[in-house]
């Protein structure tokens, strides 16, 4: 999972990369808030964004009122502000939690494991039971999958978390690591040649089910992913 951290202090933004780094976790850095927004609209896999309010150029309440046009990112707030005031207008706006500074990084993490796990839960919640991609019909509840001409596709479990979440994120990439921690729900601990393998035989199984549609594909150096038009 990719973290944004934000902060006009480089020296915050180094001490967070870090903490976020020793937990697993990849970070994207950016200095002001005009450079947050170019990282979030050019890189839509970040998972979350600690932000500082106090910024030149575009301040952090700015950046949340722009984000929450069209996302639902978990944002984490910054502030050297100590006013309560301050607390409930950067809520109002859209962020999801508040940390005043000087503060502890190890409450830091915490708070974003927390996010991170509410967002996780959220999606799952509003995960459709029925996904149609290409060739494929994929049933979450019963984890079957489908041909359109009603052919069964035999997929283990694995297979099958890859396959759907995948196809429940059409056009987007996810790395090697994003798929371990999200379908095996460990942290990744292993080398991307274990989710190479599964993807592997995913794909023998669907190219041999619809007479070799090409349904998951490789973004070489990046991930995988299921594209549609």
């Amino acid at each position: 999972m990719k973290i944004l951290v934000v902060d006009d202090d480089k020296d915050i933004v180094e001490l967070l990369s870090i903490y976020i780094q020793n937990e697993g976790y990849e970070v994207e850095k950016a200095y002001n808030g005009k450079e947050a927004l170019t990282k979030l609209n050019t890189n839509p896999n970040i998972d979350l964004m600690i932000l500082d309010i106090m910024m030149p150029q575009v301040d952090g309440l700015e950046v949340v009122k722009e984000v929450r046009r069209d996302s639902q990112i978990p944002i984490l707030m910054l502030s050297a502000k100590t006013d309560d005031i301050d607390k409930i207008h950067g809520l109002i706006q859209g962020a999801d939690d508040y940390v005043t500074k000087p503060f502890n990084p190890l409450e830091v993490m915490a708070r974003v494991k927390s996010l991170l796990r509410r967002s996780q839960h959220q999606v799952q919640n509003e995960e459709p039971d029925q996904l149609e991609v290409g060739p494929l019909i994929i049933k979450k509840d019963s984890h079957e999958v489908l041909t359109v001409d009603g052919s069964s596709v035999s997929l283990t479990a694995l297979e099958f978390g890859i396959l759907y979440l995948l196809a429940s994120h059409p056009n987007r990439v996810f790395s090697a690591d994003e798929i371990f921690e999200r379908v095996w729900k460990q942290e990744s601990v292993v080398s991307a040649k274990t989710v190479m393998v599964h993807v592997s035989h995913l794909r023998d199984k669907i190219e041999e089910a619809t007479g070799g549609e090409k349904v998951v594909q490789t973004v070489w150096g990046v991930g995988y992913k299921v594209e549609t038009h």
